[in-house]
């Protein structure tokens, strides 16, 4: 089954409908958003996406990304995909948004109107196998010298994030 995403104007309106892969070859404007997780220690929470992903397969990144479905709210669809990424829910707490546009992988393009959502959480995490293949808990000071020394590792929407939005912020 295709997923569709619901595309926007600069100001989050929604202006139709576009399946996923098409959306990201043709660098259309679409609803997204990013999760960040801390636990009560400070650390963030990072999943390894899964190999068999369209793009990105690998890399690092946040503990959960997404987009909503044509007829869901945004808060509705970070608590779906946090469930069916990382196997757990917790209070999600809405921060800001912003638009980016930039290459990834396989000829795609993220041009998305990112709504950033942060959580605090510290019980089992038990990712889906097809959404992520690992993740762990990491300092702010180990993040900056992984994302500096090895930032080929992380995702390109992770570090742009990490730039616009410091850790814990």
């Amino acid at each position: 089954m295709q997923q569709m995403l619901i595309l926007v104007d600069e100001n989050d309106n929604q202006i139709g409908v576009e399946e996923k892969i098409k959306a990201h070859q043709q660098a259309l404007l679409h609803r997204a958003f990013s999760i960040l997780i801390y636990n009560k220690k400070g650390e963030m929470l990072l999943q390894q996406r899964a190999l068999g992903k369209y793009h990105a397969g690998g890399l690092w990144t946040n503990a959960c990304c997404g987009h909503p479905n044509p007829g869901e709210t945004v808060e509705h669809a970070v608590h779906r995909r946090i469930q069916e990424e990382m196997g757990f829910d917790c209070e999600l707490t809405p921060l800001t948004h912003m638009v980016y546009k930039l290459p990834i992988s396989n000829g795609l393009t993220e041009h998305e109107y990112l709504h950033r959502y942060n959580g605090i959480y510290d019980g089992e995490i038990v990712p889906n196998p097809e959404e992520a293949m690992s993740h762990r808990w990491i300092t702010k000071e180990n993040l900056e010298k992984e994302t500096r020394e090895k930032p080929e590792t992380f995702t390109p929407w992770f570090l742009l994030a990490l730039q616009k939005f410091p850790f814990g912020k």
